[in-house]
C-alpha cells in the first residue's frame, strides 16, 4: 500500500524531544515522592486508610482545578467508567498498602520492596501494551533491582509477629510493601495505556477521584475516632498536595512520553530521597549496605537509559 513518507528529521526529532521532557518530569516527580514517608510518619494518629483517602481527595481537587484552568473536559463517558473504577481500585490499594507498610517496617524496607515494581512494569508493558524493551536493557533492570535488595539488606532482622507489638512485624510490612509495588506497576502501565484517550488532568482527576471513592466507606468508619491535631492534619494535606497532587501527576505526565519502565526505574530513587530525608528529619540512619545499594541502583538505571 502506498504511503506518504515523512522527512527523516520529523520522524526522529519528536521522540527525542518527548523523551527529554519525560525524563525531566519524572525527575521532578521523584523530588516530591521523597517527601511521602516523612509526611506519613508526621501524620500520626491518622490511620493508614484515613491518610490514603484524604491525600487522594485533596489531590483530586488540586488536579481538577488545574483541569478547569486549562479548559480540559473532566467528565468521563459512561462506557469509560468501569475501566476507571478498576484503575481507582488499583490506585487505592497502592497507596493504602504503601502507607500501611510504614507502620510495620522501616522506610528503607518499605521503599525498596515497593520499588520492585520495574520488574512488573516491564512484564505488563510487554504483554498489554506490546512495548517490550531491548534485551540489553534487562541487564540494567536486574542491576537496579539488586541495588534495591542491597538497600533493604540481605539480613532484615525479622521478628515474629505479635499482637502485643504489631509495629515490629517486619515480615508483614515487607509483604504489604511488595503488594504496593505490584499495584504501582499496574497503575504505571494504565497511565501509559490511556495517554491517547484522555488528557492528563482528566485522567488523573478521575483515577484519584475513583480511588478516593473506594476508600470513602472505610474512612467514614474510622472518622472522629481520635484527635485531629493541626500538625498531623497539615501533614496529611501536604501528602495530598506534594507527593500525590504534584508528584504523581508529573509521573503520569512522564509515562505518556517515555517507556513506563524508564519512568518507574527513575522513580525508584524515591528510596534515596526518602532515606536522606529520614536521616535529617527522623534520625533514621541507613546502614552501609543501604548506601552501597543506592550506588548500585544508579548504575543500573544508567544502564537502562543510556
Amino acid at each position: 500500500m502506498a504511503h506518504t513518507e515523512q522527512p527523516v528529521d520529523a520522524v526522529v526529532a519528536t521522540p527525542v524531544a518527548q523523551s527529554k521532557i519525560g525524563l525531566v518530569y519524572v525527575c521532578l516527580a521523584v523530588i516530591f515522592f521523597s517527601t511521602s514517608p516523612i509526611f506519613v510518619r508526621w501524620s500520626s494518629p491518622f490511620t493508614s486508610i484515613e491518610i490514603a483517602f484524604w491525600r487522594l481527595a485533596i489531590a483530586t481537587v488540586l488536579v481538577a482545578t488545574m483541569g478547569v484552568l486549562t479548559r480540559q473536559r473532566l467528565l468521563l463517558k459512561r462506557q469509560e467508567a468501569p475501566r476507571f473504577l478498576f484503575y481507582g481500585l488499583v490506585t487505592a490499594l497502592h497507596f493504602l498498602t504503601y502507607i500501611s507498610s510504614l507502620s510495620f517496617t522501616t522506610i528503607a524496607h518499605a521503599l525498596a520492596l515497593a520499588y520492585t515494581s520495574p520488574i512488573f512494569v516491564t512484564l505488563f508493558s510487554a504483554i498489554f501494551l506490546r512495548e517490550p524493551l531491548p534485551k540489553r536493557k534487562y541487564v540494567g533492570i536486574a542491576i537496579a533491582i539488586i541495588g534495591i535488595a542491597v538497600m533493604a539488606g540481605f539480613q532484615p532482622n525479622y521478628t515474629a509477629c505479635s499482637l502485643a507489638s504489631p509495629g515490629h512485624c517486619m515480615v508483614l510490612g515487607d509483604g504489604i510493601a511488595l503488594l504496593s509495588g505490584i499495584c504501582f506497576a499496574i497503575y504505571s502501565v494504565a497511565g501509559r495505556g490511556e495517554r491517547d484517550r484522555h488528557p492528563l488532568f482528566r485522567y488523573t482527576t478521575n483515577v484519584y477521584g475513583m480511588a478516593a471513592l473506594w476508600l470513602l466507606p472505610i474512612t467514614l468508619f474510622f472518622a472522629f475516632s481520635h484527635a485531629y491535631s493541626p500538625g498531623a492534619t497539615g501533614a496529611v494535606v501536604a501528602l495530598g498536595v506534594f507527593p500525590l497532587g504534584l508528584g504523581h501527576t508529573l509521573y503520569n505526565a512522564a509515562v505518556r512520553r517515555i517507556h513506563a519502565t524508564y519512568a518507574n526505574l527513575i522513580a525508584t530513587q524515591e528510596v534515596t530521597g526518602g532515606i536522606i530525608l529520614g536521616i535529617f528529619l527522623l534520625g533514621e540512619i541507613p546502614s552501609v549496605a543501604a548506601i552501597i545499594g543506592v550506588g548500585v541502583t544508579l548504575v543500573g538505571i544508567a544502564g537502562v537509559l543510556i
